[in-house]
């Protein structure tokens, strides 16, 4: 009797990207992959060794394959896992969605149906109702996102290959629950106008390729100021970044990682941002990575 095996390799995603919060969102090329197969029971292998993602209840992906089977009308008796994390956990590069999407692949591609962006997001949105890291994880590049009470509106934009991102991943996690706790309820109008105003020349200088409005263009008032007292020299973190030769800095997501855009000396602006992590007593690393353009990727294989 012949297995079948799915395999699923899903990108990491940065959103925000300074003034488009809960809007923007780029796929990265740094990849959480899964590979499951039916079994008796559910048994995880996690590379490397994460105790939390070994428990079924914890584990996002066995959740989504598990809440898929018993809507097929289906017993859901168990799956063999192994998963392989290669983007840390509540750092703010998308970890949770690589698992969401890859479970409803999974589950979409066991049961032969076709996956349309309507039963996409009605299974995503009971797991994460961010469409600013979904989308990116499922379809790769640039994405601009909004989300109604009943439908999702998108679109995938060029990204210009030239620019990179250096990611620089500090040694402490942060929850997206606490970085969303610290926002106002309320802003002023002055600061909705900087943003929208930000935002939209941050799609135009990437359409025209005038890499000199990034800067200017990733700047913002509605989240960033108010999270930035999450992380320790945040303000000398992005000032190393320009002075090393970056175009464009942000918080990625809701953090801890920091991310620049940059068009060379990448090594220089990620030694840099590591170096004002550890004024401040952090340990960090970074990664030079390109912009994933095709997302998501399913393989069937039989043994």
């Amino acid at each position: 009797m012949t297995k079948k095996i799915v395999k699923v390799k899903v990108p990491a995603t940065t959103a925000n990207l300074g003034a488009g919060f809960d809007t923007f969102g780029l796929a990265l090329t740094l990849y959480n992959e899964f590979e499951v197969e039916e079994a008796d029971g559910v048994f995880i292998e996690s590379y490397p060794e994460n105790k939390f993602l070994k428990n079924p209840e914890n584990n996002l992906f066995i959740k989504v394959v598990k809440y898929l089977c018993e809507a097929e009308g289906k017993k859901f008796h168990g799956a063999k896992l192994k998963q392989t994390v290669n983007i840390p956990v509540a750092r703010g590069l998308g970890s949770s969605a690589t698992a969401i999407v890859a479970g409803i692949l999974t589950g979409f591609a066991v049961h032969k149906k076709p996956l349309t962006d309507e039963e996409f997001f009605k299974v995503a949105y009971l797991f994460e109702p961010h469409p600013d890291n979904l989308l990116p994880a499922w379809k790769g590049g640039f994405i601009t996102a909004l989300k109604t009470e009943d439908k999702t509106y998108y679109s995938k934009i060029d990204f210009p290959q030239e620019l990179k991102a250096v990611v620089v991943i500090p040694d402490f996690e942060l929850s997206t629950e606490l970085a969303r706790s610290v926002l106002p309820k309320e802003i002023p109008l002055k600061d909705a106008v900087f943003n929208i105003q930000r935002a939209s020349l941050f799609i135009r200088a990437l359409q025209e390729k005038r890499f000199d409005l990034l800067k200017v263009a990733m700047e913002d008032r509605l989240h960033q100021p108010y999270r930035k007292s999450l992380i320790p020299n945040f303000d000398k973190v992005i000032q190393y970044a320009y002075d090393s030769g970056a175009v464009g800095a942000s918080l990625s997501g809701a953090g801890s990682t920091m991310l620049a855009l940059a068009l060379d000396d990448f090594d220089k602006i990620g030694q840099a941002m590591v170096s004002a992590f550890s004024e401040a007593g952090i340990n960090a690393k970074y990664l030079v990575l390109d912009v994933d353009t095709e997302g998501a990727k399913v393989e069937i294989v039989e043994k």
